[in-house]
């Protein structure tokens, strides 16, 4: 089956807005998805307490950033994300949490443009699975680095894949029956359609390794439970 297009993706999360603009419950199909948001949260201002500028790629309706504001306010917030409809609620909530300034950029990652150096803090929260080939992955965990300045992080939240069959089939079992219980089994199979459609998770150990080669040191996993990892590292 091919994978959704750039285009695709963007129009299903421009009619998902409301869905997206929960603070308390996060996105709900993701495990422990509250928990990870206050982890990268207090991580990411505890690594990098004197962070003037944060990068939001993928930033949704702008959870991760009002989050991390509660730790560090007033920062300049930089939203990056596919879709108009998501910018705008993001930046409607994101301004009236910080007096830093907020700027809004409808863009994808692999082709928006900033300058190097421009951020001490990234956020990239149920986003990178997106990517495609091992080449984008290795790419944008590259312009990651390149874009904060030293001293900065990176923190990141997302679906993983597993190595080993055995082990990537207990976690999508895992995941089915979190699904299941959230609502019921057509929503679990819904869900795990467009995935199917839609994703190119990577293991874990895949992006740590990643993360190392392009440069960070300190590299720390928060949390993980089932198909969902927080995890982050800063650049010296």
């Amino acid at each position: 089956m091919p994978k959704s297009t750039v285009e695709q993706i963007r129009q299903r999360f421009d009619n998902d807005v409301e869905r997206f603009s929960n603070l308390e419950t996060g996105q709900s199909a993701t495990m422990d998805s509250p928990l990870c948001l206050e982890l990268i949260a207090t991580c990411a201002a505890k690594a990098t307490p004197n962070a003037k500028a944060v990068l939001d790629v993928g930033c949704g309706a702008g959870n991760y950033t009002i989050r991390l504001l509660r730790e560090l306010p007033d920062l300049d917030c930089t939203l990056l994300d596919l879709s108009r409809p998501m910018l705008d609620r993001a930046a409607q909530r994101v301004t009236a949490a910080t007096l830093g300034k907020v700027r809004t950029v409808q863009a994808d990652i692999r082709e928006a443009e900033f300058a190097v150096g421009s951020f001490d803090l990234i956020l990239a929260a149920s986003v990178l699975h997106h990517l495609r080939t091992d080449d984008e992955w290795r790419a944008v965990f590259k312009r990651f680095y390149e874009l904060l300045r030293p001293g900065g992080s990176v923190w990141i939240f997302d679906l993983l894949d597993h190595a080993g069959a055995a082990v990537r089939g207990v976690m999508q079992s895992r995941y089915g029956d979190y699904l299941a219980g959230l609502k019921d089994t057509a929503y679990r199979d819904a869900v795990f359609a467009y995935v199917e459609k839609e994703d190119t998770p990577k293991p874990l150990v895949f992006q740590l390794e990643l993360l190392k080669q392009a440069g960070f040191e300190q590299i720390d996993v928060l949390h993980k439970n089932g198909p969902f990892a927080a995890f982050g590292a800063l650049k010296t």
